[in-house]
């Protein structure tokens, strides 16, 4: 007696669906590609179907240019986990760095200071040529 290990969570249609829509997709579309015996309602019961026939998610992953073992394996339950562990508040991106929450209002009160700062540079530095203009025409006197 053989014995398989299979998640009983995965659903390989509904697998199916989310990656042609994440694809953006019409399941008009993927039964054009299927052949001429299929049609848009064949595809809807394809995606309703728990377990799909090898040969089937072979050209339906051929046709999405996905991996077959992508259909069969993804576990929603999974990936929301993994989602919400490496997303949560004081989460870390893929690079390793930090991810800042930003207050907006925080940050125009900091963008209006760097304003007002540049502002006061940009007239003590026409003062200053003001000046020596005036030390150059008044020297010419």
């Amino acid at each position: 007696m053989t014995h398989t290990t299979s998640n009983p969570s995965i659903h390989e249609g509904r697998n199916l669906k989310r990656f042609r829509e994440l694809l953006g997709i019409k399941q008009e579309f993927l039964a054009f590609e299927l052949g001429s015996e299929w049609n848009q309602q064949k595809v809807s019961l394809l995606e309703q179907r728990e377990k799909i026939d090898s040969d089937i998610l072979e050209q339906v992953s051929a046709i999405l240019k996905i991996p077959a073992e992508a259909i069969r394996s993804f576990d929603e339950e999974k990936a929301i986990y993994n989602i919400s562990c490496n997303f949560a508040d004081n989460a870390v991106n893929n690079n390793g760095v930090n991810i800042q929450h930003i207050n907006p209002i925080d940050k125009i009160i900091q963008l209006h200071e760097e304003k007002i700062a540049l502002y006061e540079r940009m007239l003590k530095e026409k003062d200053e040529m003001m000046g020596r203009l005036e030390r150059l025409i008044g020297g010419d006197k």
